[in-house]
């Protein structure tokens, strides 16, 4: 699959990202965007895993700096988990457990084809600051192996004005939950 954006594609990806980022400066306050695309429009595989974010429903924006790193970390900010990544099982494995009722894709299976990173509980909250996200649905996050390993996996939502972290099975599904992505650019 080739991973590159079209010039409009690009110029398309950028008037919505760069709206997102000033209608949201509270996200990403002391941030500039011409920097922060000059670094996308060096890194074109990185602006094609934000054009996945944005086809699938997760509205992407800027939410730090590492400065040590020299990267900027985008996540879904989308109010709900995003509608084109929900009914996914959890990870590549679960996917293959399941004999019957497949669902298309898994989560872990879904943001490595994007070229992002599911969000981890520390990321989860972390977004939650920014405002109530996933009030009606749900999102996988990362999974500690130990945990995976007997065959569960962690999801989160947001209720009652706080962060609730929750494990399934890690081959469960449903409508209403999907999984936010990271990228740091």
């Amino acid at each position: 699959m080739k991973k590159e954006l079209s010039s409009k594609q690009k110029e398309n990806l950028f008037i919505i990202l760069k709206n997102r980022f000033q209608k949201n400066m509270d996200r990403h306050q002391n941030l500039e965007w011409n920097k922060i695309q000059g670094k996308l429009e060096t890194n074109p595989d990185k602006l094609w895993s934000l054009n996945e974010m944005e086809r699938t429903g997760g509205e992407p924006d800027v939410v730090d700096y590492d400065s040590a790193t020299d990267k900027y970390i985008f996540f879904d900010c989308s109010k709900e988990s995003p509608l084109g990544r929900r009914n996914t099982c959890y990870d590549p494995e679960a996917l293959e457990s399941r004999k019957k009722f497949k669902p298309e894709n898994s989560a872990i299976g879904m943001a490595l084809d994007m070229g992002t990173e599911v969000l981890t509980e520390e990321e989860y909250r972390k977004l939650q600051k920014f405002g109530p996200f996933d009030t009606k649905t749900s999102s996988w996050i990362k999974t500690p192996l130990e945990i995976r390993k007997l065959g569960g996996a962690l999801f989160c939502d947001f209720r009652y004005g706080n962060v609730f972290v929750y494990h399934n099975g890690a081959e469960s599904y449903y409508g209403v939950r999907g999984f936010r992505s990271s990228l740091r650019v």
